[in-house]
C-alpha cells in the first residue's frame, strides 16, 4: 500500500464508515487527532520513507535473525542491536545489567517518556541453525517472526524519525528486551520497572502477527518446577524403594482430576504439564522425577487457587507413595515457582488505546482488543497505559523450526506503529 496524499484522503473518508461497523467505541476526538496527524506533511513523508527503507529493513531483519538469541543468552544479538542504534544516531545507547538494550531519543519537553519495545530473545536453544532460507517470497528460519521482525521495525521507525527530523514532545525509549520467552519470566521488563528503574509513562510493545489484534489486557500465568527425589536403585534388587516416577504420575493424575473440575466454570483458566523428565534406564528406579507446569488465568485469584490444588495433590501423592514403600528412606518433594506473569486489564477508554484503535481504522483495519501474555503484562499490572501491536506481514509456525514469514505489506505495520507512537509522544 502506497501512502500518497490520494490514499490518505481516501482512507480518511472511509474512517467514519469503519467506525460505524466497529463494535468498539472510539471517541471522536481521537479520530480527529489521528486524521490530523495523517495529514501532517512530516507524517506523509515519513510513510514514504518507511516504504523506501523496505529493502534495508529486510536486510537488518535477516541479520538479526541469523544472530542467535537463546533464552538467557541474548548478548550477541544485543550487541548487534545496540550497534544499529549507534549507527542510526540514537541520542544515547546503553545495555543495562539485565541485558536489555536501551536507546533514548530525547523529546522537546521530555517530561514524559514513551517506551517502544520488542524482545531480543527467541525460544530456540543455543546451537539451533538460524540461517535464513529464502524460497520465492518466503523467509524460513527459527525466530524469523517472533520477535525479530519487531526489532527490525524499531530500527526503521528510529531511522524514519531521524531522516525526517521529526521532533517529539516526549522522550521515546527504544527497547530491545530480554527474557520474554519461556522461562525468562519477563525478567527484562521486570527489571525495567524495578524501583529506581527508568521513568516510563506509556508502553507500546511489538509482538504478534495479526494487525487486527491490539493487546491491552494481560493474561497471567504461574509456572512451576516440581521434583520428587529418592535414593534410586535396581528395579529388582532394590524393589520396594519409593519410586519418584510413581509419585509424579500419581500427582499428575490427582492434579488433572481436580483442576479439570475447577476450570469447568468461572473465568477462563488453563493448566498444562509441558515437560516430564528423570530416570536413567528401564531397569533402574529413578532417583528423581520432575515436571514443568504452566497455569494461566484471566483472574489472578484463580491462579492462587490453582496453585493450592497443585501443591495439595503433589503432597498427597508424596504421602501415599511414602506410605506404600517397603524399604528405604522417604521420597522428598520440591516445588519451585519459576514463573509469575501478572494479569491485569486497562480501560478501553485510555487515550493510548483509543489512539491505537483510531489509527488502525485509518489503515483500513478492523481492530480487536485482546488479552495476551507478553512484556506488556508488567506495565498493565502497574496501571501504566500499554498496548501490544503486531509486526504484520504474513507468517506461521511460530516457535517451531519451520517458522516462516512473507513481507506482505510489511511496511504497513511499521507505518501504523509510527503513527500510534507519534500520537502518544506528540509531534511538533
Amino acid at each position: 500500500m502506497k501512502f500518497n496524499l490520494l490514499h490518505i484522503n481516501t482512507l480518511l473518508l472511509l474512517t467514519t464508515s469503519l467506525f460505524a461497523q466497529n463494535s468498539i467505541d472510539v471517541e471522536s476526538k481521537y479520530i480527529k487527532l489521528i486524521n490530523r496527524l495523517a495529514r501532517h506533511e512530516k507524517i506523509k513523508k515519513a510513510f514514504s520513507t518507511i516504504e523506501n527503507l523496505d529493502t534495508l529493513t529486510l536486510k537488518r531483519h535477516i541479520e538479526l535473525t541469523q544472530t542467535e538469541a537463546p533464552p538467557f543468552k541474548e548478548s550477541n544479538r544485543a550487541k548487534l542491536f545496540s550497534n544499529y542504534f549507534y549507527q542510526i544516531g540514537m541520542d544515547s545507547v546503553w545495555i543495562d545489567k539485565e541485558g536489555n538494550v536501551l536507546g533514548l531519543l530525547k523529546g522537546k519537553q521530555g517530561e514524559r517518556t514513551v517506551a517502544l519495545d520488542a524482545h531480543l530473545d527467541t525460544v530456540f536453544p543455543e546451537g539451533t541453525d538460524v540461517k535464513v532460507r529464502v524460497k520465492n517470497d518466503t523467509l524460513f528460519a527459527p525466530g524469523i517472526g517472533d520477535d525479530t521482525r519487531g526489532l527490525a521495525m524499531l530500527l526503521t521507525i528510529l531511522e524514519t524519525i531521524k531522516i525526517n527530523r521529526i521532533q517529539t514532545r516526549d522522550n521515546i525509549l527504544f527497547i530491545g528486551s530480554v527474557g520474554e520467552e519461556g522461562l525468562g519470566d519477563l525478567r527484562g521488563v521486570k527489571y525495567l520497572f524495578r524501583k529506581g528503574g527508568p521513568k516510563i509513562d506509556s508502553w507500546i510493545g511489538i509482538d504478534g502477527l495479526s494487525l487486527e489484534k491490539i493487546t491491552n489486557k494481560g493474561l497471567g500465568s504461574y509456572r512451576y518446577r516440581i521434583s520428587f527425589k529418592g535414593p534410586g536403585g535396581h528395579s529388582w534388587a532394590a524393589f520396594g524403594l519409593a519410586n519418584p516416577h510413581h509419585a509424579l504420575g500419581e500427582a499428575i493424575s490427582n492434579f488433572v482430576t481436580l483442576a479439570d473440575n475447577y476450570t469447568l466454570n468461572g473465568p477462563k483458566t488453563s493448566y498444562n504439564v509441558g515437560v516430564i523428565s528423570g530416570g536413567t534406564s528401564i531397569n533402574s528406579i529413578p532417583f528423581e522425577s520432575s515436571m514443568l507446569v504452566d497455569i494461566r488465568s484471566i483472574d489472578p485469584t484463580r491462579l492462587d487457587e490453582m496453585e493450592t490444588i497443585l501443591k495439595q495433590t503433589c503432597h498427597d501423592a508424596l504421602q501415599h507413595q511414602n506410605k506404600i514403600k517397603r524399604i528405604g528412606p522417604n521420597l522428598t518433594l520440591e516445588i519451585e515457582k519459576i514463573g509469575n506473569r501478572p494479569s491485569g486489564e486497562l480501560s478501553d477508554k485510555l487515550p493510548l488505546t483509543q489512539k491505537s484503535l483510531a489509527a488502525s481504522n485509518l489503515f483500513g483495519i478492523s481492530p480487536k482488543l485482546s488479552r495476551g501474555s507478553t512484556n506488556s503484562n508488567i506495565p498493565i499490572s502497574l496501571g501504566i497505559p500499554s498496548v501490544t501491536l503486531a509486526w504484520g506481514g504474513n507468517g506461521g509456525k511460530v516457535h517451531s523450526l519451520g517458522e516462516w514469514w512473507i513481507n506482505e505489506d510489511g511496511h504497513k505495520a511499521i507505518q501504523l506503529a509510527l503513527l500510534i507512537l507519534l500520537s502518544e509522544s506528540g509531534i511538533k
